[in-house]
């Protein structure tokens, strides 16, 4: 069974509906199968099966600032 990574990151910049779509889209297309939760009011997304540089990579071709671990 493969390692899974599981962590909650900060996203500077995300703040509406819009936004968290885009983050989500964005981080879908890098580690396809990775679970995503957005939290809004605390600006972080929880990502599972992916690696934080994946998910580095993937919010900041979104246009957003990755702010490392929440």
């Amino acid at each position: 069974m493969p390692e899974t990574y599981r962590e909650t990151y900060k996203v500077i910049g995300m703040s509406c509906g819009g936004c968290a779509k885009s983050v989500t889209s964005a981080i879908q297309s890098a580690a396809p199968g990775s679970e995503i939760n957005v939290d809004l009011d605390g600006k972080t997304v929880s990502v599972s099966g992916a690696k934080e540089d994946v998910v580095k990579q993937a919010v900041e071709d979104a246009g957003f600032e990755f702010a490392g671990v929440a």
